[in-house]
């Protein structure tokens, strides 16, 4: 997608003027980190027209000036309407307008096409459309060559030049053989740290408490998350790959799949047993659990539980990085990209690096 915006794009700071309006869809942990770099020298130039949560939402200039606008928007504010947040936009008069969504929902990932041909730029952490159905993917494709661009550097890896080196091979004419690796920054915690000392929900919780989850954690633990990630490298390097032709394993128990979000964490302790179990078999081969992406360029594509032996790359990250490694025709010793994938600052760094980079 040769108008998606590049990770690694440098803005001289002449040419971050006011001439960049935006209106950001979530206030969460990534969207309040965003906020905090509006207020840096990085973000300073940026006009801020509009912010949201899911009830509320704010377009006064001085309410949005304030340094406690994500908590205040948290106990009130306007009633969350969109097309007055698009309408602010719009009659701002600034060259380059900018929406910027900093969720998780797939129902807002669907108007990202809408916001596309009405003239404005997306900026997005939301995997929902680019990691999505096949339909969806070629609908923006379509979109983004007519002059409109989508800033998807957030995605995956949390702003790692992940997507864009994909896409730079595949212009040269390189073909991609393999994609493999870590590719979540939660998974990456949990099983750096998993030494069967501690029961796994400890971790999980902890995970949940930075921030290196999805709001709700099942949709990191179903691997849902790694699949889109996947599915956008894929799509990156060339080959239209379909969520049918994942192999996904599921670490969530069936029986906690359907429960309510409460539920859920309510029961962590039930997926104790099967983790450690997994352990030990990992250990008596002198092997690490990871859980591990995986794409062949013949078509097979799988992301679940692995073990590892200790030569493996996986077997020694730290913290919650992520480890891409991509073998082509040209790097057949894979090309290795590792650095933190997870976190509401390094995530939110990455949406402000792709709105500075259509300056």
């Amino acid at each position: 997608m040769s108008a998606v915006l590049a990770e690694e794009a440098s803005v001289p700071r002449a040419a971050a003027r006011h001439d960049t309006a935006v209106v950001l869809f979530g206030t969460g942990k990534v969207g309040g980190a965003f906020l905090q770099l509006l207020r840096t020298p990085a973000g300073e130039n940026l006009r801020l027209l509009g912010a949201a949560n899911s009830r509320h939402q704010q377009t006064q200039p001085a309410a949005l000036a304030e340094r406690r606008l994500r908590e205040r928007l948290d106990v009130g504010g306007e009633l969350r309407d969109d097309a007055t947040l698009l309408r602010a936009l719009h009659a701002s008069g600034a060259p380059i307008r900018v929406v910027i969504d900093a969720t998780a929902s797939a129902e807002l990932a669907r108007r990202h096409l809408e916001w596309l041909a009405h003239g404005c730029h997306v900026v997005t952490a939301n995997k929902a459309l680019i990691g999505g159905g096949l339909d969806g993917w070629r609908a923006l494709q379509a979109a983004c060559a007519q002059g409109v661009r989508y800033g998807d550097s957030a995605t995956v890896g949390a702003g790692l030049p992940a997507i864009s080196t994909l896409r730079r091979l595949h212009l040269c004419g390189d073909t991609t053989t393999r994609i493999e690796g870590v590719f979540s920054g939660s998974f990456s915690y949990l099983f750096n740290h998993y030494d069967g000392r501690q029961p796994f929900s400890t971790l999980l919780r902890e995970a949940c408490a930075l921030g290196y989850t999805e709001p709700d954690p099942r949709v990191d633990l179903s691997g849902e998350d790694v699949a889109r990630k996947l599915l956008i490298l894929a799509r990156a390097a060339g080959f239209p790959l379909q969520r049918a032709q994942l192999e996904v394993e599921n670490l969530v128990p069936a029986s906690l799949r359907a429960v309510s979000l409460d539920a859920f964490l309510d029961h962590l302790d039930e997926l104790d047993a099967m983790i450690a179990t997994r352990h030990a078999g990992a250990a008596s081969h002198h092997c690490v659990l990871r859980y591990l992406a995986r794409f062949d360029a013949d078509g097979a594509a799988r992301v679940g539980l692995v073990e590892v032996p200790a030569s493996h790359p996986a077997a020694h990250l730290l913290g919650a990085d992520n480890l891409f490694a991509f073998t082509t025709s040209r790097y057949q010793r894979p090309l290795m990209i590792q650095g933190a994938g997870a976190g509401p600052e390094v995530t939110a760094q990455a949406l402000l690096g792709d709105v500075l980079a259509l300056a």
